[in-house]
């Protein structure tokens, strides 16, 4: 069952932090999953979080770190020590999760981190995975991980692998390397339990030596999710040029990635250039959001001299600024929706350039039939109630070839935009929107120029 934070548990605790009854705070989260606490320390305030980050037992505070979202988890280290950050978090974490938060930090309290984690091992493979870009394979992967040789008999594999399974928190995969860590295989615990007659079988003899699914740390973790997505991997191995075995993707790590993918986008959509939170101060929310608002600002000034442009028809036939709000509303929208079709086309690669052609025809006829059905409708919306037929014939004819124009346009943005490598979520913003109410306007005019004779 999911716990629940109700605002009159975090004033529980808020009050349980000011009169500092530590006892019963430590009683009140005991039964709490990491996540919960997370949860809960986004409700209170960085130094209340902290003091209740230091009364939770290190594997329990580590995983809480963990699990907070980056501003949190930024406000939160702020307020430890650099050895209370090293003991407290980075020894009970996997490699990945601590390069991940030693990323976070400034760059003298991340050296002093690092000189003061004990582990030697453990120091020397956070510095390499600091080496890789943050959403790279390199980036995401751990470097703890079960595996064993194919040399090894069966019963010392299993002593090796018990070793080895203290440092990893779930042994989704045991690899099978050679002499020279070079990765050939994977060894399930269905043929270790079941295939052997003696203990003193070679790993050899039984291990999965198919075609593996692999990457290497320079993989993008876009690549990396979708692998993991098509073959539905819990685990991906990561190997240098030479197929030595480096580290492990794991499931979650990809979750993490996707999610944290899927915010930019939809942050990028609406017209914000940088990653923000609600909680992040008024400099940052303003500067994420100025350039977009600048840019729409520009191409209201384009609209605003289109509309100037035909100026003399307005004055002569004023009834045309009825319509003008609905032409340009309908050229934004349906440019929107095209764009984010194939926008999610490219995400999951059910669209390839050899299918643009078919992507264009199916958008015009779709286009066609949403802007007949549209078209007819405004037509007979405006004789009814407006009687001027020259008017209904401007609005009807327009709507219908704006949203054709719109469809088209609104596919092929996003298709440059991917050939030039920039993100096409950039197109289902504001800049379709402008730009196709620029256009539906010019299309409207221009018909009211022919229909009514001006």
């Amino acid at each position: 069952m999911q716990f629940e934070i109700s605002k009159e548990f975090v004033d529980e605790i808020r009050d349980s932090v000011a009169e500092g009854r530590d006892s019963h705070l430590q009683s009140e989260l005991s039964g709490l999953h990491p996540a919960d606490i997370a949860e809960l320390f986004d409700s209170l305030k960085a130094a209340e979080a902290s003091y209740i980050f230091k009364l939770l037992p290190s594997d329990i505070a580590a995983e809480v770190m963990i699990e907070l979202n980056e501003v949190d988890r930024e406000k939160l280290l702020a307020t430890l020590t650099s050895r209370e950050i090293a003991e407290q978090v980075i020894d009970f974490i996997d490699s990945d999760d601590a390069a991940d938060v030693l990323s976070e930090l400034p760059e003298e309290k991340k050296s002093e981190v690092l000189a003061l984690i004990s582990d030697e091992e453990q120091k020397s493979d956070i510095f390499d995975l600091l080496r890789y870009e943050e959403d790279s394979a390199g980036g995401m992967m751990a470097t703890e991980l079960v595996k064993v040789r194919g040399s090894w008999t069966i019963a010392r594999g299993i002593r090796e692998m018990r070793k080895q399974a203290e440092e990893v928190d779930q042994v989704y995969t045991i690899y099978v390397v050679d002499e020279d860590d070079r990765l050939v295989g994977v060894l399930p615990l269905k043929k270790l339990l079941f295939s052997s007659s003696s203990i003193k079988t070679r790993i050899s003899e039984i291990f999965d030596d198919a075609p593996m699914h692999y990457v290497h740390p320079d993989t993008t973790g876009e690549q990396c999710a979708k692998m993991m997505e098509k073959y539905d991997l819990v685990a991906l191995p990561v190997v240098d040029t030479d197929m030595r075995l480096l580290g492990r993707i794991t499931i979650d790590d990809v979750v993490d990635f996707i999610k944290e993918e899927a915010e930019k986008d939809y942050q990028l959509a609406s017209g914000i250039s940088e990653s923000v939170e609600a909680s992040d101060n008024v400099w940052l929310l303003s500067r994420a959001r100025l350039p977009w608002l600048l840019i729409g600002l520009f191409g209201g000034m384009i609209v605003s001299k289109v509309i100037g442009t035909f100026e003399a028809q307005l004055e002569e036939v004023a009834i045309l600024v009825i319509f003008m709000p609905l032409i340009a509303a309908m050229a934004g929208n349906v440019g929107v929706q095209s764009s984010a079709i194939v926008v999610q086309g490219l995400a999951n690669k059910s669209l390839s350039s050899s299918s643009v052609f078919n992507r264009l025809l199916k958008e015009f006829s779709v286009a066609l039939l949403n802007g007949t059905i549209c078209g007819v409708t405004i037509f007979a919306y405006s004789v009814i109630f407006e009687r001027n037929l020259a008017l209904s014939y401007t609005v009807g004819i327009s709507l219908l070839t704006v949203i054709i124009i719109a469809a088209l346009f609104g596919t092929l943005v996003p298709l440059t935009l991917e050939k030039l490598r920039i993100d096409p979520a950039l197109a289902t913003g504001p800049f379709i929107t402008t730009s196709n109410d620029i256009i539906g306007l010019t299309v409207y005019f221009t018909f009211a120029k022919y229909f009514f004779g001006i």
